[in-house]
């Protein structure tokens, strides 16, 4: 265990969790207006390409800012970062609404226009800022929880966006279709209000910031190198950051760019919405479970164990047009995220001192925030110009009718299924190098004393 480490206040285990409620709120606010925008373009458009951009665009930025952030992080007192981010999102998603009103919702809808772009990419920033408080939510963990609950508390964190997910997807599906987008955004920006109200009034008992010389004093405002030194200084973590990043562009990408498309091609937006729903328990079942069970002596192995379970299901939960066996597929998906993501942090939260946790969160961010727009983009094209229009002529069918069955969304499952099984290759091939074994022993190092 890192020098560094904070001394747990005794309220540490409360305050967490009045910390988690109030990011589950602001998490679903956001999420909300996001899926919003996803639902209702697709539904205006009908166009892959168009979800598809807006969707790596959010990524891309996050990946732009992450280091950025993860600076901020470890520079001032974490409350203080969390209370600027919640803040400038609401200022920034006032200023959208105006514009959406003002503008008005038919011309937005219209891809031939600008004012679609200005729209999306301004709820863009608000939702990039709105991250600044994933990474300082990582680090409170170390700063509120026990070392020994710390995958416990990472688990927590998994069932909270679950239920976020949960209720996000549901009340966008529900409010799109039956509100539009304007009540939508009345909607969300009113619960961020509330979140950043809340967030102002909650006292977290934190040490206060030390400037020092080395390499754990942020140097500049986005400390690159520094991030990168800390990184380099735990054996194997490089690896650990470099394979979830992969795992990202492998699944989170394809995922990204045809998860909603295939839904609503399947089904109408409020029946989407509830199914999505109903899918979104899986995350919240599966961060139930880590948070009582934890994730073994051997977070690395879970992870990468997970990541072949993954694999396999993108292989399977679209090899027929049927809504249940998609349903239950994302279901079960959902349920292995919050594990494979807890595994991550749980590790970075031991084998990293604190001052610079937030600066490897950011570059681990960063990383794993640029894998899944490098495969959106390319699959969002991919699929609307060359795959989907393949797979709906007869040649297209009667070549993979026995693998993927008839209908009109087989060239999306065609591509879910390679995803899948590269996703696979990657985990057993992870497991395999000498690196892996490398974290697994700093791991077992770096773990505190029994009685701590």
């Amino acid at each position: 265990m890192s020098e560094d480490a904070p001394t747990i206040p005794g309220n540490g285990i409360r305050t967490f969790v009045a910390l988690l409620v109030n990011t589950a709120v602001a998490n679903v606010s956001t999420s909300f207006m996001w899926f919003g925008l996803t639902f209702w373009i697709y539904i205006e458009t009908r166009n892959v390409l168009s979800t598809a951009l807006i969707g790596a665009a959010l990524m891309l930025f996050v990946a732009l800012t992450s280091m950025f952030f993860g600076t901020l992080v470890d520079r001032y007192r974490k409350k203080r970062v969390m209370a600027w981010g919640t803040g400038i999102a609401l200022a920034i998603f006032v200023a959208d609404a105006v514009f959406f009103f003002a503008v008005g919702a038919d011309a937005i809808a219209d891809l031939s226009q600008p004012w679609f772009w200005i729209f999306a990419v301004v709820m863009l920033a608000g939702a990039v800022i709105e991250q600044l408080r994933s990474i300082a939510m990582s680090t409170a963990v170390t700063l509120l929880v026990p070392d020994a609950r710390h995958a416990n508390a990472n688990g927590a964190v998994g069932a909270v966006e679950g239920l976020s997910m949960l209720v996000t997807s549901v009340l966008s599906g529900l409010a799109i279709g039956f509100l539009g987008m304007g009540w939508t955004l009345v909607i969300g920006i009113s619960a961020v209000a509330i979140a950043f109200c809340h967030l102002l009034l909650l006292r977290i008992d934190e040490p206060r910031i030390v400037r020092t010389e080395g390499d754990a004093a942020p140097t500049g405002w986005v400390d690159l190198r520094g991030g990168w030194r800390a990184v380099r200084a735990a054996d194997g973590l490089l690896f650990l950051i470099f394979f979830f990043s992969m795992l990202n562009n492998f699944i989170g990408g394809v995922y990204m760019a045809l998860m909603d498309p295939y839904g609503l091609d399947l089904m109408n937006v409020q029946t989407w919405g509830v199914a999505f729903a109903l899918a979104s328990t899986g995350f919240i079942v599966g961060g139930v479970i880590v948070s009582r069970t934890g994730l073994g002596r051997n977070p690395t192995r879970t992870m990468l164990m997970l990541a072949m379970a993954m694999g396999v299901l993108g292989m399977v939960f679209t090899l027929r047009e049927w809504a249940w066996l998609y349903v239950a597929g994302t279901w079960l998906y959902m349920a292995l995220i919050p594990a494979v993501e807890a595994a991550e942090q749980t590790v970075i939260q031991r084998v990293v001192p604190y001052r610079q946790q937030g600066r490897v969160f950011g570059f681990a961010r960063m990383f794993e925030a640029a894998a899944a727009p490098v495969t959106s983009l390319m699959i969002g094209p991919l699929a609307e110009f060359l795959v989907i229009p393949y797979m709906r002529t007869d040649a297209g069918q009667a070549k993979w009718a026995w693998l993927l069955g008839e209908g009109d969304s087989r060239g999306s499952a065609l591509i879910f299924v390679v995803g899948g099984f590269l996703a696979v290759v990657l985990a057993l091939g992870a497991m395999l190098m000498p690196q892996y074994r490398s974290i697994v022993r700093q791991y077992a190092r770096a773990a505190p004393p029994a009685h701590s």
